[in-house]
């Protein structure tokens, strides 16, 4: 099971090594991580996405993390209401054969077009994590010559 962990932690040296670290250590695969300041610039939060399917080990890695001294809060999202959205930018082939379908993609999703040039289009999208990986399987249909992913950001209800 997939787990979005929200972490406020003191915005100091060496902090997300130490958190990656006890993932590792535990044998966890992060499969995303966002961090950036809050509204107070000494506190940063970083929202990490893990699939662990044993909760005993995910519970003991959320106390290890409680542990941490520069740890503030750790909460598990996952059973809770909240919204997430992940920024992509992508920059597309674009010929004569496509325009029109590229078109119908960027409306489908409410793509934001960044530049367009002769033969491509960069394009900026933030949308839930599911809705990203459905624009990037259509996307690769046309060639995708460059592609920049955040990971997940999320915040509760």
């Amino acid at each position: 099971m997939r787990h979005t962990i929200s972490v406020l932690v003191e915005n100091r040296f060496g902090v997300l090594a130490r958190i990656a670290g006890l993932f590792s250590a535990r044998g966890f695969n992060i499969d995303s991580l966002a961090v950036g300041e809050t509204e107070d610039p000494t506190i940063s939060r970083m929202t990490i996405v893990v699939d662990a399917e044993d909760e005993r080990i995910l519970e003991q890695i959320k106390k290890q993390l409680h542990k941490l001294i520069d740890v503030i809060t750790v909460v598990d999202l996952t059973k809770k209401e909240f919204f997430e959205r992940e920024l992509i930018l992508a920059r597309v082939s674009v010929d004569k054969s496509n325009k029109n379908k590229i078109e119908k993609v960027i409306n489908k999703f409410n793509v934001k077009i960044l530049h367009k040039d002769e033969d491509s289009i960069i394009i900026e999208a933030a949308l839930e994590q599911e809705k990203i990986k459905e624009l990037f399987s259509t996307l690769k249909e046309f060639g995708i010559k460059q592609l920049v992913r955040t990971g997940k950001i999320a915040i509760p209800k």
